[in-house]
């Protein structure tokens, strides 16, 4: 059974009311894997904005393995330390991550952001040598659009990520990058510029869905979402 664990910040933890791209995801791989597969980590819940905690489960759809590593505020910097446990405990096989805004935006330049990249992956090594990864870059949000030097420090981390991905890949524990979903809007999708609403949930599963078919032929391409069906934009 492969054991998929989502690590990330707000895009990745969600908040209260949402159904988040991990459900997205899941809901794809259900229909497409064909195979036993489990979502693993040490957190379930949602952020509750109103207590600015995490302490919501207050899922649009809570039917679904809502494991994860993923915290509002969270990046890089704070992840490294804790992905060694996490994957150790949980026996994790893959690990889908999406982090960066928050470093970037807060703690730590694009190179300083780079090197805590490698830290995250030798410590994630460090309990299973033969964990994969898929890493998604900083996808498009409203600081990078309003702050010039902002966005200048995003396509720096997002170049040296594409160079740190392909310098840390190993056939042993392969390391993928993702691509940034080419039709992301931040007018369209999400609901204030950074954090993704429904049709923003479904392009983030679909990075992560996409890449792993494209690389390793797990499951399919992620379907376009139609309203009505499984995995639609409600």
């Amino acid at each position: 059974m492969l054991r998929f664990m989502p690590v990330g910040d707000s895009m990745t933890i969600g908040s209260a009311g949402e159904h988040t791209w991990r459900y997205r995801l899941w809901q794809h791989l259900r229909d497409t894997y064909g195979g036993p597969f489990a979502i693993v980590g040490p957190r379930e819940a949602l952020h509750d904005k109103t207590a600015d905690a995490p302490t919501s489960l207050d899922y649009a759809d809570p039917g679904f393995p809502r494991a994860h590593l993923a915290g509002w505020g969270e990046g890089w910097l704070h992840m490294a330390p804790l992905i060694a446990d996490a994957v150790r405990a949980h026996r994790a096989d893959v690990l889908l991550v999406s982090l960066g805004l928050i470093d970037l935006g807060f703690y730590t330049n694009a190179e300083q952001t780079a090197e805590n990249v490698r830290a995250f992956v030798t410590e994630a090594r460090s309990a299973n040598p033969r964990v994969r990864l898929v890493l998604l870059p900083v996808i498009p949000n409203v600081r990078a659009e309003e702050d010039p030097g902002f966005a200048a420090q995003v396509t720096a981390f997002n170049e040296l990520l594409a160079k740190t991905a392909a310098d840390l890949d190993e056939p042993s524990s392969p390391l993928l990058l993702a691509s940034v979903p080419e039709s992301y809007d931040i007018h369209r999708d999400t609901y204030d510029g950074t954090h993704p609403n429904a049709s923003g949930e479904h392009k983030l599963a679909a990075a992560f869905a996409d890449t792993m078919w494209q690389a390793w032929s797990w499951g399919a391409q992620y379907a376009p979402a139609q309203p009505g069906r499984a995995g639609s934009l409600a």
